[in-house]
């Protein structure tokens, strides 16, 4: 039987439209198998979809920003008592597997994987329609995404199905696969999309596409959170051959007209006034009530204790008493901790309080910053502290620069300890103040062990337990479906 599947929301072909507007367009409807690949252009569209579920139009549907920060030391869930009940629930590890933020990531990731294997069931090697330099590219994009898409869910959820074909009736139920061969086949998909993805897409219009140093960067975490440090060393010095380099202004990464600087790897990609919808809603999630925004993301004391005094990143990630917060005044009353993310935010002179939830501000998933924090740790780890020391002190140089104004003396002054457990703690404080707030701190906190882990998360949820929390559970919904888990 013919497959059917389902495109929406998506452009009849990037080369004609950019992909910059490529979730722009309105629903095509339904492409049996023989249409969905039978030119380039239409090849184009399958793989457009499988970026869609990455993006923020709807973030209560992309929880990532819930599990990835909200679950641990650096924000809390706000808003008036039983709204949100669902997220305050992660944030005070009170997790049932039906939990809505557990469901809603899982089904959207793996919605993105179906996606993905759409492309790579479909753009076969008998499949003479589709050029061969077009189908290289678009299996290519596809093996990244999925790929990422593993990334999270498996650091998510740990042990977790793996489906590298579009399900059927007859294998809809699949057993959990170990962590250790899904990280093996995130490497093959991520080798593989490397060998086929361009370093850099010609033509402005492609701008959010998987590139080479993408899915090399993902490969360096990857071989990092296996602790397989020669190789995340490796990768990490393949993405520095590419070209990507720290931006002069800190902030230049979570600015909407700076959405092409050389630090951002892989950012997802989104547009303001498109009909439907593809702006950035977290626009809408985290701005304060008065201005119009759900006021439901607060940023914690612990998380600005951590940043050295007089550190500049600290004003340039979170608002704050005495501070402004872009065009308005910041009032401490709009936060219970006193605090707002300012990463995800633009000023109401970009996204007016009537269409908060439509910014055109990109998710920076992976950026440069990352890569060389990356390398940092791994060359710690596994022996090298004083090499080490470059990649980090990169970080704080550039930090130090945002400073306004006549820099206090020993401001970030590079760090030169070279014995590796006191090093390791720089590190990871660094890498806490340099991400906060982009959602990688749930990976980090888990994948430090156990005793880092209870410590950090204890003291705001004292349910935590890290043998039983250290993933979130397998959604209800899941279980109910696939009764091989």
């Amino acid at each position: 039987m013919k497959k059917l599947y389902i495109i929406s929301l998506i452009a009849l072909t990037c080369s004609t439209l950019g992909c910059k507007k490529f979730l722009d367009q309105p629903a095509l409807g339904y492409y049996l198998d023989s249409d969905l690949f039978s030119n380039d252009a239409t090849a184009r569209t399958a793989v457009n979809a499988a970026y869609i579920p990455l993006t923020f139009t709807d973030a209560a549907s992309n929880p990532v920003w819930v599990l990835g920060d909200v679950a641990t030391d650096d924000a809390i869930i706000g808003g008036n008592a039983g709204e949100q009940a669902d997220y305050t629930a992660i944030d005070l590890y009170n997790i049932l597997p039906g939990n809505a933020a557990v469901q809603s990531l899982w089904a959207r990731y793996y919605d993105g994987i179906n996606r993905c294997n759409v492309v790579t069931g479909g753009l076969t090697a008998d499949n003479t329609n589709v050029s061969e330099a077009v189908k290289t590219q678009i299996v290519a994009q596809a093996k990244f995404l999925r790929g990422y898409y593993y990334f999270v869910l498996t650091n998510f959820y740990g042990n977790i199905p793996l489906r590298l074909k579009v399900a059927t009736l007859e294998d809809a139920a699949l057993a959990a696969t170990p962590q250790a061969q899904v990280y093996t086949q995130i490497e093959k998909d991520l080798t593989e999309a490397a060998a086929g993805l361009p370093s850099k897409w010609e033509s402005a219009t492609d701008q959010g596409r998987a590139t080479k140093g993408a899915a090399l960067a993902l490969l360096a975490k990857v071989s990092l959170f296996q602790n397989k440090y020669p190789q995340a060393i490796q990768f990490s010095e393949q993405v520095e051959a590419l070209g990507y380099s720290l931006t002069d202004n800190f902030a230049d990464n979570f600015n909407s007209g700076a959405k092409t600087n050389n630090e951002a790897i892989f950012s997802v990609w989104h547009s303001r006034g498109a009909q439907p919808s593809q702006g950035n809603s977290l626009n809408y999630w985290f701005a304060p009530r008065t201005l119009n925004g759900a006021g439901t993301f607060f940023p914690t004391q612990s998380l600005v204790d951590n940043f050295e005094p007089n550190d500049p990143r600290l004003d340039l990630t979170l608002a704050r008493a005495g501070k402004p917060y872009y065009d308005n005044t910041f009032d401490a009353s709009w936060s219970t901790t006193g605090y707002l993310s300012k990463k995800h935010i633009q000023p109401i002179s970009e996204v007016p309080v009537t269409t908060k939830n439509d910014g055109n501000l990109n998710y920076e998933a992976i950026r440069f910053a990352d890569i060389l924090l990356i390398k940092a740790e791994a060359l710690n780890e596994s022996g090298q502290s004083t090499a080490a020391l470059i990649p980090l002190n990169r970080i704080r140089e550039r930090a130090r620069k945002n400073f306004s104004g006549t820099a206090p003396a020993g401001l970030l002054a590079p760090v030169t300890v070279v014995n590796q457990l006191q090093l390791r703690d720089i590190i990871r404080r660094e890498r806490r103040s340099e991400l906060a707030l982009e959602f990688h701190r749930f990976f980090d906190v888990m994948r430090y062990g156990q005793a880092f882990a209870e410590s950090a998360l204890k003291p705001g949820a004292p349910n935590f337990n890290y043998s039983t929390n250290r993933f979130f559970p397998i959604p209800q919904t899941e279980l109910n479906a696939n009764g091989k888990l």
